[in-house]
């Protein structure tokens, strides 16, 4: 009985038959490798299926698909010159910089109706005097396109945040006050102006921030967003020098008063002295005077007793 119960006991089940053999644990492996991969490619496949949709927001975010996107690209361009190709031309008149040489200040003045201007911006002109293509130096709206009777025609961007460009002496103007032109879009061509006649061709080209003009060579290739940052550095600057002024002039209006109290009582200090000597000298005379009144009736009285001993 216990033999049989021993044979039974060690008897293996079919189970463990199938799990005895060499490839089962490799093929379940498998299987299991399978499942996972296809689970993965079909979350991967829903998740295109959903970002391929209409709705790409969800009603959690900030965007609600209406309001119109901000063109960054507009802040992020670099200021370039109002030409098709800067190689071609030359500054006939440079931008006049308080900060410059007095020869360079010489050399950036405009001779107009007998008197001598600083010029505010930069005059271009061909290498070989021909006209050329005027281009929008920057991305922006037209604000301005008229004709001055000296300044010839004029066309000013506006590139918010206060910053303009002044595009002056031109002829065969293409845009309209209220037009949106782009970076290297052609504006009018050069021309001439009574204003600065000794130009001849050319375009008169200003940079403004708030209304104030600044040294267009100084932004050139550099962002629109360094003319307002340079315009800020240059208020706080004028800003330090006018408090440093008020606090030199308010030295010195202090320094002087200090000197004016000096002399006034060393003045004083003078007259008292003079006072003083000239006292001793008027009591002086004083007392001669009474002596010699005295020694009058004295001599009259003396008078008389003779007078009368005759």
């Amino acid at each position: 009985m216990r033999e049989e119960e021993k044979k039974r006991i060690s008897q293996p089940t079919a189970i463990q038959k199938i799990f005895r053999k060499r490839w089962v644990f490799p093929a379940i492996y498998l299987v299991c490798a399978a499942l996972i991969l296809t689970a993965v490619l079909w979350f991967q496949s829903n998740d295109k299926n959903n970002t391929d949709g209409t709705d790409q927001f969800s009603e959690g975010t900030a965007y609600n698909g209406e309001e119109p996107a901000v063109e960054v690209s507009k802040q992020l361009e670099n200021l370039e010159m109002p030409v098709v190709d800067p190689e071609s031309v030359v500054v006939q008149t440079k931008y006049y910089d308080d900060k410059a040489t007095k020869e360079e200040q010489e050399a950036a003045l405009v001779f107009y109706n007998n008197t001598y201007h600083p010029n505010t911006g930069i005059d271009l002109v061909m290498k070989d005097g021909q006209s050329f293509d005027v281009v929008a130096a920057a991305s922006g709206t037209v604000t301005k396109a008229e004709k001055d009777p000296i300044l010839g025609f004029v066309v000013e961007i506006d590139h918010q945040d206060g910053l303009v460009t002044h595009y002056q002496s031109l002829e065969n103007v293409g845009v309209e006050s209220g037009d949106t032109v782009k970076q290297g879009e052609v504006i009018a061509k050069a021309g001439q102006s009574l204003f600065n006649q000794e130009a001849k061709t050319h375009v008169h080209f200003e940079v403004r921030q708030d209304g104030v003009p600044v040294n267009p060579n100084q932004f050139i290739g550099k962002p629109l967003t360094a003319v307002k940052e340079e315009a800020v550095n240059n208020s706080n600057e004028s800003a330090s020098n006018e408090e440093e002024q008020k606090e030199e002039n308010a030295s010195e209006s202090t320094s002087n008063e200090e000197e004016q109290k000096e002399e006034n009582a060393s003045e004083k200090a003078e007259q008292s002295s003079e006072e003083s000597k000239e006292k001793p000298a008027e009591d002086n005379n004083q007392d001669a005077e009474q002596d010699k009144k005295q020694e009058e009736p004295s001599s009259s009285s003396d008078a008389s007793d003779a007078d009368t001993n005759a």
